[in-house]
């Protein structure tokens, strides 16, 4: 029994991580679309199909449940995902509006991510779903994606970036829901500039909805079988996925698969 984790490329590895701390005995096969990342820019019909040929793959693999580890893809593609397949499929959205909801105080949250799962509305419709008196600020951070994939998550240009796409928000919001993977490692970064915002990381909720599913269908390892094993694979660069990927988890990844989808 294992949990199928998939995102467009390495930015995944942040709900990786959560899962990991949160499940600690579970084996997980990591899927990064690197070929074909980024999903931001593309269309809605090709990030399903995409997504559908990454489920079919997994479900080859005999995981017992799938978390969609990218916005865009949730945004776009799960609810296709959970008509075709019988197999459990968890997005990272509501995990993150669920907890933004609880956070905000002045009902004013701000949602950042991809030009697709910003144009796609999708964190505003769960949003206003649940309460439809909170006010949301939404915008695209186009830039934060490849800086981050280069090493840059501090110093004078990532602050400028930052700047550049948040202070619009400054004195509106409360509350900021990182809508994409990546950009937990800018939590540091935007605390320090705005540091009365409160940051919402959908990844680690999403976690915990993945283990409340795995209880519910009996699925958990039990604790004394061995756990925490995680087989990766990339659709190309598995250098440049075990580069950064270390980054993300601060730790050794032994080894990378190639695969063609």
């Amino acid at each position: 029994m294992s949990i199928g984790i998939f995102d467009s490329g390495v930015g995944g590895l942040t709900v990786l991580k959560e899962v990991r701390n949160v499940l600690p005995n579970e084996k997980i096969i990591y899927l990064g679309d690197t070929a074909r990342v980024p999903y931001g820019e593309k269309t809605q019909d090709l990030i399903i199909r995409y997504s559908k040929q990454i489920v079919d793959f997994l479900i080859e693999k005999k995981v017992d449940a799938i978390v969609v580890a990218c916005n865009t893809a949730t945004s776009l593609a799960l609810e296709e995902l959970n008509k075709t397949f019988k197999t459990p499929i968890i997005g990272v959205i509501e995990a993150g509006v669920r907890t933004a909801l609880y956070t905000t105080e002045n009902n004013r949250i701000g949602v950042i991510g991809t030009k697709a799962t910003i144009n796609s509305k999708k964190y505003e419709t769960e949003i206003k779903k649940r309460n439809h008196e909170i006010e949301v600020y939404s915008k695209s951070c186009p830039l934060f994606v490849p800086a981050i994939e280069e090493g840059i998550i501090k110093g004078k240009l990532i602050n400028q970036m930052v700047e550049m796409y948040l202070d619009d928000f400054r004195d509106k919001i409360d509350s900021l829901i990182l809508g994409c993977t990546h950009y937990p490692l800018l939590k540091e970064t935007i605390n320090s500039i705005y540091p009365d915002i409160k940051i919402v990381d959908p990844a680690k909720e999403t976690a915990q909805d993945l283990k409340e599913i795995l209880v519910k269908k009996n699925l958990l390892r039990n604790d004394a079988e061995k756990g925490h094993e995680v087989e990766y694979f990339v659709t190309d660069g598995q250098d440049k996925f075990k580069e950064i990927g270390i980054m993300f988890l601060n730790e050794n990844i032994d080894h990378v698969n190639l695969i063609k989808l």
